[in-house]
């Protein structure tokens, strides 16, 4: 994966209290840690109804909530999506990794080639996002200030189809590509 490409080559193990160092060959990749990456946001009591009118949620990108019948494609976007669509695809495991119009095509590229790793990644343009990147699981997100951050990936591991996903084993594809 792009991402895990750009993680240092010497990672410093820690454990029984005692220090060890693993270099890594060269081409060679780091796993991500294990787990939820530290300053995930939580959210819990999030509405699952469906609707056919816009919704305002309290947070930008959304979490979770009453969300749109239709799911949104899950795949990389040149562009922004309807947050109804996108709430919808969360419900189904998806992990939405949203990006400000201003990030590089070089970042894009990133993401893109991050999106084409999973059944469950969904990748948008999100204009006015506190962050330039967000990842956001259901009822979880983390800011990032870049596609190069390793809790990024870490992010996707540990909640595309998780814990957290209140339909589990349901499809992200397979319902719309469209983006209004």
């Amino acid at each position: 994966m792009a991402i895990l490409a750009l993680i240092p080559v010497a990672l410093v193990a820690c454990g029984s209290g005692s220090n060890s160092v693993t270099t890594l060959a060269p081409g060679q990749t780091a796993a991500p840690f294990p787990g939820e990456p530290p300053g995930v946001k939580t959210y819990t009591g999030l509405a699952r109804n469906h609707v056919d009118t816009p919704v305002e949620y309290p947070q930008s990108p959304p979490v979770g909530g009453s969300h749109s019948p239709v799911w949104q494609n899950c795949q990389y976007y040149d562009t922004s999506v309807p947050n109804e669509r996108a709430v919808h695809s969360l419900e189904h495991g998806a992990v939405w990794i949203t990006y400000l119009p201003t990030i590089s095509q070089a970042d894009r590229d990133v993401l893109k080639a991050l999106a084409d790793t999973g059944d469950h990644i969904l990748v948008s343009e999100y204009p006015g996002q506190p962050a330039p990147i967000v990842a956001t699981a259901w009822g979880k997100q983390l800011y990032l200030q870049s596609v190069q951050d390793p809790e990024l990936q870490q992010f996707v591991t540990f909640f595309q189809s998780g814990p957290q996903t209140p339909e589990s084993g349901v499809t992200c594809r397979h319902s719309t590509d469209a983006t209004t």
